[in-house]
């Protein structure tokens, strides 16, 4: 029973970083010695320290040695290479822990149970498995990028009851109340970067910053997905470049001088290759991000970037924010065309979650 309780806070610590440690993991670890819990640690901001690291130099700060026979609970397997840091994994055993308890075995093919055999040659006894099933689910970015070279996608919708976004003049400010653009907010900070389509940068200008005090110590990754190059270069997200990270995906060709104000003003550009419609593959849109060290990705608009990648299949998570109102066919969907021609084609979700946001309501679901 302690050995869940113990488990259970360590998730819960690891759930800390999420947004923020990207390319790698986000960990927790718990020290616990004779019943008392010692030390708690989770990935720093960044990525470094590791959960394990900052467990340990917690623990060390406030008592010199005090590590030496404790038991680690720890979400991910413990790292068994040299990166920026140490490995994890000699850190424990250096500290003295005489056991430790994991919840998954992390597939990066340089640790992949290479963590678990040095620690278990070094004589200390190893678990494996305890709430596996929510560690993979915690980490299903990192562990989507390390298996699939894709993050994981996860589709914001703000609409209201009949799936409009927009008047037909185009208002849209606001559909939904105070609350759920601040839940909108805390869900930007658990991910490593927003996109949005070149349509919605035209119609918003958008800056896609977390406003919430205290959630964004690592800036968030600002995308514009935009094949023809319309993100106008006196558009925020352009202007705020050199502060907030920016990428802007787009195809191959455009003449140097075209790209040259987005360059100059911070912009990472990355050339993606086209569809035959002439925008962007949704894969390789998403493999390029993943091969750069993202792992999580909200997408919140606009309609032809939602419609493609679910039309490609690569939305894992939905999460809509519906308001109480009702607009008619004349408003905009938020949904471009998605070539159904039977039902059974139709992008199927699983409801996970819903509350209310204010006036709101927040519904999560999850690809079937």
């Amino acid at each position: 029973m302690d050995d869940l309780a113990h488990m259970r806070a360590a998730l819960r610590l690891a759930a800390r970083g999420l947004g923020n440690t990207w390319p790698n993991p986000a960990v927790g670890c718990v020290l616990v010695k004779d019943g008392t819990v010692i030390a708690r640690g989770w990935t720093q901001p960044g990525g470094r320290p590791h959960a394990e690291a900052e467990a340990l130099a917690r623990a060390e700060a406030a008592s010199p040695g005090a590590a030496r026979g404790a038991t680690a609970y720890v979400t991910l397997e413990p790292c068994s290479h040299h990166g920026r840091t140490p490995p994890c994994c000699d850190a424990l055993i250096r500290a003295g822990v005489t056991r430790v308890v994991v919840a998954l075995r992390d597939p990066d093919a340089r640790v992949d149970g290479r963590g678990f055999a040095r620690l278990r040659a070094a004589g200390i006894t190893v678990e494996e498995g305890l709430l596996g099933t929510e560690a993979a689910a915690l980490n299903a970015g990192f562990i989507r990028r390390i298996t699939q070279g894709l993050p994981l996608v996860t589709l914001k919708l703000a609409s209201t009851l009949d799936g409009r976004i927009a008047t037909s003049t185009g208002e849209s400010r606001w559909i939904t109340g105070p609350d759920a653009r601040r839940a909108v907010h805390a869900l930007r900070a658990r991910h490593d970067a927003v996109m949005v389509g070149s349509g919605t940068v035209l119609a918003d200008d958008p800056d896609l910053t977390c406003r919430i005090a205290g959630m964004d110590p690592v800036p968030i990754l600002r995308v514009i997905a935009d094949a023809r190059l319309r993100t106008p270069p006196g558009a925020r997200l352009v202007r705020e470049a050199a502060l907030q990270p920016t990428w802007l995906l787009t195809g191959a060709g455009h003449r140097p001088s075209a790209l040259a104000p987005y360059i100059s003003a911070g912009v990472e550009v990355v050339t993606i290759r086209r569809a035959a419609g002439g925008g962007l593959l949704p894969r390789p849109m998403l493999a390029a991000l993943a091969m750069r060290g993202v792992t999580r990705v909200l997408v919140e608009g606009g309609a032809g970037l939602a419609a493609a990648l679910l039309r490609a299949g690569l939305v894992d998570r939905l999460v809509w924010f519906h308001a109480p109102g009702l607009m008619g066919a004349e408003g905009l969907a938020s949904m471009g065309p998605l070539g159904l021609v039977a039902l059974s084609a139709m992008p199927r979700f699983r409801l996970e979650a819903t509350r209310a946001v204010g006036a709101d309501v927040m519904s999560e679901f999850v690809k079937e």
